[in-house]
């Protein structure tokens, strides 16, 4: 039986497949050099000495199904950045997700602030097509790919001027990712395959991590803020990626608030 990652994989390919008979390299580099909106994701980071929150706009998710319903990206994007986001996620993998690439397209042309294309990339063509939409950061799931892959994409990302996040769940992952110095790393909470949590498991990663230059990131499964201040604790990791917690949130902006007060 595959594994919801296997599942998702199989269908970005047949995605991708389709998108490609319609939109040929030297398109989307072309509509590349016609965008202007473009913001340095890594840079918003490090440069950020308090708590940085990235915050996801996301539909649905296979673990949670729905969750919005009256679902408007351009809404939360806006609540997101009041309420004081150093960037935002946007989920653009189709079937599983709902999401659209296009959604960070509207972001973009609306408000100033760095995006990252969320989303399952295992063919270097992405890279072009997810800037062609105005993205300024891609993510490389380490598990998803093998290793010639993953370094194609990671030299496609960083020839297009795209910060990359590597994202990593176990200690192999974790021993790979240090070799793609320029990126930023995320630790994700989440397994994958098994869609099981422990935000414990950025605890563990640290340990391997903690040489590396760029900024660590610590991803899915933290609640409030609570949860953040003991990885902050344990690790001094500052920077989490949140989405489920503060879509299903009555309060977002109160949420938002408590997290980014963990360090004082």
């Amino acid at each position: 039986m595959p594994n919801i990652l296997d599942q998702i994989i199989q269908d970005k390919k047949d995605v991708l497949n389709s998108v490609k008979k319609n939109n040929s390299l030297d398109f989307l580099e072309k509509k590349i050099k016609n965008l202007n909106f473009f913001y340095d994701f890594k840079k918003a980071i490090q440069n950020n000495k308090e708590i940085s929150l990235i915050t996801e706009i996301k539909k649905a998710s296979p673990s949670a199904g729905i969750l919005v319903k009256n679902f408007n990206h351009l809404d939360i994007a806006k609540m997101f950045i009041d309420y004081g986001a150093t960037c935002l996620s946007v989920l653009t993998e189709e079937k599983h997700f709902l999401g659209k690439l296009n959604y960070i397209t509207d972001i973009k042309n609306k408000f100033k602030i760095p995006v990252l294309a969320k989303d399952f990339f295992i063919d270097p063509y992405q890279v072009a097509l997810s800037k062609s939409c105005g993205c300024d950061c891609i993510l490389l799931i380490i598990s998803a790919l093998n290793g010639n892959q993953a370094n194609e994409i990671y030299d496609e990302a960083i020839k297009h001027d795209l910060s990359v996040i590597v994202e990593v769940h176990n200690q192999k992952e974790a021993e790979m990712a240090l070799n793609y110095s320029e990126a930023l790393i995320g630790i994700n909470n989440r397994n994958l395959k098994t869609l099981e949590i422990s935000i414990n498991n950025t605890i563990s990663m640290f340990e391997i991590l903690k040489s590396h230059k760029g900024p660590l990131i610590s991803e899915s499964g933290i609640k409030n803020e609570k949860d953040a201040k003991y990885i902050l604790e344990k690790t001094g990791i500052k920077n989490f990626l949140i989405g489920e917690s503060l879509l299903k949130s009555g309060n977002p902006e109160e949420l938002m608030k408590r997290l980014l007060q963990i360090n004082q």
